[in-house]
């Protein structure tokens, strides 16, 4: 698909503006859906941005890590309830369960001990465990919303010891290799973009090093591209099963916290973060590392996503976050709602032929209609979507009533008379009162 006229040139002025008002080398700007780049935008000479050019993703790695956590406890390595010193023994914060950590709901301080992490060469996983200490618990499990790069250096930890491998060699054979993700790497590979600080009155530029993070390397190592990115925010809103099943991705985006108690418009799951914009909520994650800023967000409603790098610690006048949310919003505000083409359906046959049609509860009218294999009950709110599972038992799979049990009551001669939903009993009679 193509963007509109209109949205290509709003998208163009946020990059040319973000780039200009925020004093960076290069930003590049994406707008994608479906793993393909649908608009690239690219400000600045230094270098000039291209869809192919690296850039560090910084804390954007704590969405690959938590995509390795989630699909080693889908395959029975570990539970996500498990208190940290059954897998790192001897532990002095071993209390902190590996859902906590995930959720930045565990208490634990920001940073691990010693000079800055992210500027200095790092070390093993056991100089990490060795400099733990009690103190590193900054309050309480689930008190607050408390982010933390030392729990995701632990979950890396975890990873190597359950598995007997280390966390890049995972990542790589686990998520980024079955994603074709190949410009994704653990040390900048060319073409990369040099990262800077931009000297606050002269505008001079000072090019930061970049060296490997060691044990830390979950919480912020990996470099990508655009094109790279646009295939992980494909997956984020149509999850690929041979990485994750979409179940287990809708349970990453669920919300563990809101960490604005105040406005409740940012939040974190298991992995992702969360954003509220108006009506609309949006995943993805912010990273930085010395000289760079970064962010992914995607509607997974739409499967619209947009990726934003610049190569400068931090932008004046506004944060990547910002140009990153605000190009999103427009683009969804601006782009019409994709209209799917309406199809007969299937007949239904056996069970679902014979409960079809229009069903009362409390006077209230609803219908059961086949779509595919499965059928959608409608009525006043949400519609449910329910599937066999058993004779006359259907599973609700979405809606009001998921995880609900469908049964169908029969009169003596074999006929459904009734619809019972969780002590809720549906008749064909109007006047059924239940």
């Amino acid at each position: 698909m193509s963007l509109l006229p209109e949205t290509v040139r709003r998208i163009d002025e946020i990059a040319a503006r973000a780039q200009a008002g925020g004093r960076v080398p290069s930003l590049a700007l994406a707008v994608v859906r479906d793993r393909a780049v649908l608009h690239f935008a690219a400000a600045g000479e230094q270098p000039r941005p291209d869809p192919k050019t690296q850039y560090r993703l910084g804390s954007i790695t704590k969405t690959i890590t938590a995509t390795l956590v989630m699909q080693l406890r889908d395959e029975g390595f570990f539970a996500l309830d498990d208190l940290l010193y059954r897998h790192l023994p001897g532990t002095p914060i071993g209390g902190v369960t590996l859902r906590q950590l995930l959720g930045h709901v565990s208490g634990l301080q920001r940073e691990p001990d010693g000079p800055w992490w992210e500027r200095n060469p790092g070390g093993d996983v056991d100089k990490l465990l060795a400099e733990l200490t009690y103190e590193k618990l900054a309050g309480p499990p689930y008190r607050r919303y408390r982010y933390s790069n030392l729990a995701y250096g632990l979950l890396g930890a975890v990873v190597e010891k359950v598995t007997g491998m280390g966390w890049s060699e995972l990542v790589g054979k686990r998520v980024l290799d079955p994603l074709g993700m190949k410009r994704t790497t653990f040390s900048p590979v060319e073409p990369y973009a040099r990262g800077y600080v931009v000297h606050a009155l002269t505008g001079a530029l000072h090019e930061e090093p970049r060296p490997g993070t060691g044990a830390m390397a979950p919480a912020g190592q990996l470099w990508s591209t655009v094109t790279d990115m646009a295939k992980w925010a494909g997956f984020l809103a149509d999850p690929a099963p041979a990485v994750l099943s979409r179940e287990t991705v809708d349970e990453m985006c669920a919300p563990v916290v809101i960490s604005d108690l105040e406005s409740w418009t940012a939040g974190h799951g298991l992995g992702p973060q969360l954003f509220r914009v108006g009506e609309r909520v949006y995943v993805g994650h912010g990273g930085s590392m010395p000289g760079y800023v970064a962010h992914i967000v995607v509607h997974r409603r739409s499967r619209f996503g947009v990726i934003v790098f610049a190569n400068a610690y931090g932008l004046d006048g506004t944060t990547v976050q910002q140009v990153s949310l605000s190009t999103l919003t427009a683009t969804l505000d601006s782009e019409p709602d994709p209209i799917t083409p309406w199809r007969p359906p299937t007949a239904p046959e056996g069970e679902a032929a014979e409960i079809c049609g229009r069903w009362w509860w409390m006077g209230r009218e609803h219908s059961i209609t086949p779509e595919g294999d499965t059928l959608v009950m409608s009525g006043p709110g949400a519609p449910t979507r329910f599937a066999r599972e058993a004779p006359d038992r259907w599973r609700g799979l979405s809606g009001p009533n998921e995880g609900e049990v469908l049964r169908i009551l029969r009169s003596p001669d074999g006929a459904p008379t009734h619809l019972d939903i969780a002590t809720f009993v549906f008749s064909r009679d109007p006047m059924h009162l239940a």
